[in-house]
């Protein structure tokens, strides 16, 4: 009934002309009900987490071939100075304790153990490498034993042990004038690609299982692949990367 009346009274257009927006009243519509959004309104949205959280009757994870796990270490809340930082500017976390490991792979006729063998030791991975898990209210990473960078035998960077064929480097200083006298700012210093050798791991693995020594030593200054590896800053201030030996392209002298 409300609704032919309503059509009927807009009928003649030109009788509204002079009447603002705010003066048309519909006094014969009555019991206007607003409808609420149920589950079923939206059958196709799907909410997708960060993390594959397990059934809590899940307590433990065990991995399998030469798959570590990881208790993945707190993102940093603040700076250095103090400053709290949002969600979004948090570095994402690249270090954690590991939690157990599996029972390594076979390469030719020979059995491979994971790097890692000491339960609780602090490791430094690649950044997005790994599958993110969370049980027992912690988040947790498994990945391969490959992807493992290092040990961390202390809480400095410098004191990064390498695993497989990493490579740990001190970044060289970048340049703070051109070549003319110009000042640089943070934004136009152009990254370093050259620094010095700090450790080295123990090699890669051969198809037989061997480790294969590397050709570069400690204290070799190297030029290597501009956009490779995994960035760390010291305690000092001092620039650090750790990459693969593969990625360095020249030993300078």
């Amino acid at each position: 009934m409300a609704t032919s009346q309503l059509s009927a009274s807009l009928r003649n257009l030109p009788a509204f002309e002079r009447f603002q927006p705010s003066a048309l009243r519909f006094p014969s519509v009555r019991n206007v009900r607003i409808a609420t959004l149920t589950q079923t309104s939206f059958p196709s949205l799907v909410v997708k987490a960060t993390a594959t959280v397990l059934a809590p009757k899940h307590t433990s994870v065990k991995p399998l071939g030469d798959r570590v796990l990881v208790k993945i270490k707190d993102a940093e809340e603040k700076t250095e100075g103090g400053i709290l930082l949002p969600a979004t500017a948090q570095s994402k976390p690249q270090g954690g304790e590991v939690v157990t490991v599996g029972e390594g792979k076979s390469a030719g006729k020979s059995k491979v153990d994971i790097s890692v063998k000491v339960t609780g030791a602090q490791v430094v991975y690649s950044k997005y490498a790994g599958t993110e898990v969370e049980f027992n209210g912690s988040k947790h990473l498994i990945l391969k034993d490959d992807d493992l960078i290092g040990i961390l035998e202390t809480d400095e960077v410098k004191d990064l042990k390498p695993l497989n064929d990493r490579v740990l480097i001190k970044v060289a200083e970048a340049e703070e004038k051109t070549a003319g006298g110009l000042l640089l700012t943070e934004s136009t210093k152009e990254k370093p690609s050259i620094g010095t050798v700090i450790a080295v791991g123990p090699g890669a693995l051969d198809e037989e299982g061997n480790r294969k020594a590397l050709s570069i030593t400690p204290g070799n200054t190297v030029l290597y692949s501009k956009y490779a590896g995994n960035d760390f800053k010291g305690k000092d201030g001092s620039a650090y990367i750790a990459l693969r030996a593969s990625d360095v392209m020249a030993i300078l002298s």
